[in-house]
């Protein structure tokens, strides 16, 4: 059994201690906000926050997360009114939708560092998520919108 600590939960799961986090959130706690992309952390659309930093849920081992609180895309906000998150509602920047929890998640781990991004903090802090549909600029405008309403804009 590995102990878990997923938004803000505690869970006992049996698997082997090398099961990636992704399959052990989708699979055994029922968390599919987290998508699988390509297995290997290349393309962030698996990312979530381990004690507040971007983590690949696709290749990180559960036994590696001992003590640690991973948050999901579903334990962002109870309400889905992180800054974040609304600020991609109100920018409309989802096209297929696909790797939006993973830009969401990475999003918010950048603000937590840097509440106040240029636009190449963010495309460097965004770097490693990709999205299929191209919507890069407006997930640039987003990042600054949530900024904002964070400082109460």
């Amino acid at each position: 059994m590995i102990a878990l600590n997923v938004n803000g939960k505690s869970y006992q799961v049996d698997v082997s201690g090398d099961t990636p986090l992704l399959w052990v959130l989708r699979d055994h706690l029922g968390l599919t906000g987290t998508k699988y992309g390509c297995g290997v952390a290349a393309c962030g659309a698996c990312t979530v926050h381990a004690d507040g930093e971007q983590t690949r849920a696709c290749i990180t081992p559960v036994s590696s997360l001992g003590g640690k609180q991973i948050t999901t895309i579903e334990g962002l906000s109870a309400q889905g009114d992180h800054p974040v998150q609304k600020a991609w509602i109100e920018g409309d920047v989802p096209q297929c939708g696909y790797c939006q929890s993973g830009q969401i998640m990475a999003a918010a781990a950048l603000l937590v560092k840097n509440p106040n991004p240029s636009d190449a903090d963010i495309d460097s802090a965004m770097s490693g998520v990709l999205c299929r549909c191209g919507t890069y600029q407006r997930i640039r405008k987003a990042i600054h919108r949530a900024a904002d309403m964070a400082k109460g804009g």
